[in-house]
């Protein structure tokens, strides 16, 4: 079983520093998220598909290139194929 870690706090600047808007709507990535919640991306992803009925409709996307190359200049991150396009 898991034991559980200590929390630290996250500071304001730094949570809204992840927040970007793409179509009109104030995002974060799945892996900021996953950070946040200090689990993998790839966990946070799984257990949001296996309880999706649990979010609303519009709670998760998949970034299309355009969207993907545009915060990659905006946050600075290299081209890696493991990177998640997803916006939530």
């Amino acid at each position: 079983m898991n034991e559980l870690q200590p929390v630290t706090p996250i500071s304001v600047d730094n949570i809204k520093s992840k927040i970007h808007e793409i179509r009109g709507q104030k995002v974060m990535l799945d892996r900021d998220l996953a950070e946040l919640y200090q689990v993998e991306t790839k966990q946070l992803n799984r257990q949001v598909k296996r309880n999706i009925e649990r979010f609303p409709e519009d709670f998760m996307f998949q970034l299309n290139d355009e969207e993907s190359d545009f915060l990659r200049c905006q946050i600075g991150t290299s081209k890696n194929t493991n990177e998640s396009n997803r916006g939530g």
